[in-house]
């Protein structure tokens, strides 16, 4: 069994077409759907995958739940709602109900933001329905998180990308390090390890996995075996290295800290953070 807890489906070619990615990203602007990942995924073993939605439309959501609805290899889906909006409530009842909204995703100025003003009922509602927090974030913003996680320790937040560091091959930022192992005391804090190869900023990136073990080795130590999570961000990651590529770095790595600790990275774990329902479905 393995999950891949982050990828894109859109299609430019609807009526409406999409509001992102834009025309100019010629490498992603193109129709991205569960067959085209399937194609890639399944020979890599993976068995499902939980969608996270870029698109801050409304509708969009029915969009990837109808999506889900007659393709069984979606297990979950995060969700996109502004936070603070008058129509928040309504429009989170509306997507809830469907058991494979697992979440929503925020970037994290929206987190300081409300962690700011003290605004977090629609955070604390998030919580109620056992729905986590993807978090769209860099390393400016780990304070925010850990403010949150503490206010809050009843929702699950999922760090995306490695929280946003710059990896080059050398130890990490320290300001990152620091607001990593202050975040990983949360045990409501999960972090994906997710979007290494876009984090170098090279085209291909590096496939080495010695390049990238000075960052691996930080979250590791912070969060170990039990917080840590799978997530490929394709198609993001394809003008950087290879879906292949993206998995088999990570799968070296976690390979080398046991049976135990890969499963849980690869599939366990994400049961627990999004609380799948759909897990017979990931386990075809």
């Amino acid at each position: 069994m393995l999950i891949d807890t982050h990828t894109h489906f859109y299609d430019p070619t609807r009526p409406q077409g999409v509001p992102w990615p834009s025309p100019k990203e010629k490498a992603l602007y193109r129709p991205v759907l569960p067959e085209h990942y399937k194609a890639l995924a399944i020979p890599e073993g993976v068995t499902g995958t939980v969608v996270v939605e870029a698109s801050p439309w409304v509708e969009d959501n029915q969009w990837i739940l109808d999506l889900a609805a007659k393709e069984p290899f979606i297990v979950g889906y995060v969700g996109n709602l502004r936070l603070g909006a008058e129509d928040f409530r309504a429009n989170l009842e509306r997507f809830a109900a469907n058991p494979l909204f697992r979440g929503l995703r925020a970037s994290g100025a929206a987190i300081r933001e409300l962690v700011h003003t003290g605004q977090l009922d629609d955070l604390e509602t998030l919580a109620a329905k056992d729905l986590e927090l993807d978090l769209l974030l860099g390393p400016a913003d780990l304070p925010a998180v850990y403010e949150l996680a503490q206010r809050i320790p009843s929702l699950r937040l999922v760090l995306d990308h490695v929280a946003g560091v710059r990896i080059d091959g050398r130890a990490p930022d320290s300001a990152w390090v620091e607001g990593i192992r202050q975040v990983a005391t949360c045990p409501n804090v999960f972090c994906k390890v997710s979007g290494l190869a876009e984090q170098t900023g090279q085209r291909p990136a590096p496939t080495n996995l010695d390049y990238y073990l000075p960052t691996l080795e930080v979250l590791w130590n912070a969060f170990g075996e039990e917080r840590l999570i799978y997530g490929s961000n394709w198609p993001v990651c394809e003008p950087f290295a290879s879906y292949a590529t993206v998995q088999r770095l990570v799968g070296e790595y976690f390979g080398r800290k046991g049976a135990e600790a890969s499963e849980k990275y690869f599939w366990k774990n994400a049961q627990v953070a999004y609380a799948l329902h759909r897990g017979d479905a990931a386990r075809r």
